[in-house]
């Protein structure tokens, strides 16, 4: 509810900055622990309508992936005869805005696919708006937001005004003078002057210079100078003309990577500060404590750092083992095919081997068969020997003579020896 206390439901941690009719705070929902932003306004009878004109229109078109999301409005009584204090809460943008990142970026320029990555995100975000016949009407880095994740998101609708949808303009002279287009400060000049969305086109483009040259055209100058020259000026451009075409480089992820570690020495910086101011606010309570906090800061910074070391020498070590790994890689598939090679050559001279030693056995097997064979028929032949007849005739000492009248002598003891009579 509007009129709803914010006792109980948000509270307020730090203050992250100014806006247009207010301070902002870093807030959290009590029950939740969520983050939010606050910004804290005093409220008049005067500021009232044009306020919750403004609520009105953060309720309808907040929800969009490129504007920071409305969570609620809350009014904080003050005691009488002071004016009460409006909550507005939404989304918080933990990253800061783009202005913070070109100031803690080297050289203060951002590099051109961010930059392109950025511009294409805040176009979304007017488009959302001029579809529903809404001017920002302050667009700059100061009002572009990012998330711990990257997103983009306008905020400060302040100055924001609805179109008429009959007419679609505005004469009101609203906005941040070196970001203005030379139309709406025409509105201050000529009352009969008008402009419409094409404003916001503009201070986009202010806004891309001033993410690529640090800051936009004209800052050194008197704002009212800026004010005077600015309708009478062409066009600015960038000064530098290393940047291509900022608007013509795809970057969906590209920002995200290195603008995540940029944001991680941020927010190490701002924790280091913290820890100084409260170093020195303990020192002025308790000096003695004070030096034992010291002491046990300086270990712990050492385990730290020992810590940090041993990660880093890990890191290294892995990175190392990899190297030489890849390394590896060819020699270790050469080395694989010399053994598959080798142990194909093993099986082929142990396949080699079996066939001799069967081929052996089975000339072993055919020598036993003929060795059989052979003595098989020794056998028979000795058998047959064995069963020769008995001779008819048997010689004695004394033969008598044959019919022709020739006798044999035989000499017994030596067969070989006889003669013929």
């Amino acid at each position: 509810s509007f009129f709803q206390d914010p006792a109980g439901i948000f509270e307020l941690v730090e203050v992250v900055g100014n806006g247009t009719y207010g301070q902002v705070y870093k807030g959290r929902h009590v029950k939740t622990g969520q983050l939010a932003a606050i910004k804290v306004m005093d409220v008049t009878e005067e500021e009232e309508e044009e306020i919750k004109a403004e609520i009105n229109m953060l309720k309808k078109y907040s929800h969009h992936r490129n504007i920071a999301t409305y969570y609620g409005a809350f009014v904080k009584k003050s005691p009488p005869g002071h004016d009460d204090h409006l909550w507005l809460v939404m989304e918080f943008c933990g990253a800061g805005s783009v202005t913070d990142l070109v100031k803690n970026t080297k050289g203060n320029s951002l590099k051109e696919d961010w930059i392109a990555y950025i511009c294409r995100e805040i176009l979304r975000g007017l488009s959302h708006l001029h579809q529903h016949k809404v001017i920002h009407r302050d667009i700059k880095g100061q009002n572009v937001l990012l998330t711990e994740n990257a997103e983009v998101k306008l905020v400060d609708f302040g100055v924001s005004a609805q179109l008429d949808r009959t007419v679609g303009r505005r004469n009101t002279f609203i906005g941040t003078p070196y970001w203005m287009a030379p139309e709406v400060i025409a509105c201050d000049e000529n009352p009969d002057s008008t402009y419409d969305y094409r404003s916001d086109i503009w201070s986009l483009g202010i806004t891309a210079i001033e993410t690529a040259e640090g800051a936009p055209p004209l800052c050194d100058m008197h704002p009212m100078r800026a004010l005077f020259l600015i309708p009478r000026n062409p066009p600015p451009k960038l000064k530098s003309k290393k940047c291509t075409s900022i608007l013509n480089v795809p970057g969906e992820s590209t920002l995200r990577r290195d603008f995540l570690r940029l944001q991680q020495e941020n927010k190490e910086r701002s924790e280091a500060l913290k820890r100084q101011q409260a170093q020195l606010a303990a020192q002025r309570r308790d000096p003695e404590e004070h030096k034992r906090q010291l002491l046990h800061d300086r270990q712990k910074r050492i385990e730290e750092q020992k810590e940090q070391r041993r990660r880093l020498e890990e890191q290294q070590r892995k990175e190392r083992e990899m190297v030489r790994q890849q390394e590896k890689g060819p020699h270790r598939r050469l080395d694989d095919i010399r053994r598959e090679e080798d142990r194909r050559l093993a099986e082929r001279e142990q396949e080699y081997k079996r066939k001799q030693l069967e081929e052996q056995r089975q000339s072993e097997r055919l020598q036993r068969q003929l060795q059989q064979e052979h003595a098989y028929l020794v056998s028979l032949q000795q058998q047959q020997q064995d069963k020769k007849p008995q001779p008819l005739y048997h010689y004695s000492k004394n033969v008598e003579p044959n019919n022709n009248g020739t006798c044999y002598n035989f000499n017994l003891n030596n067969p070989t020896d006889h003669t013929f009579h």
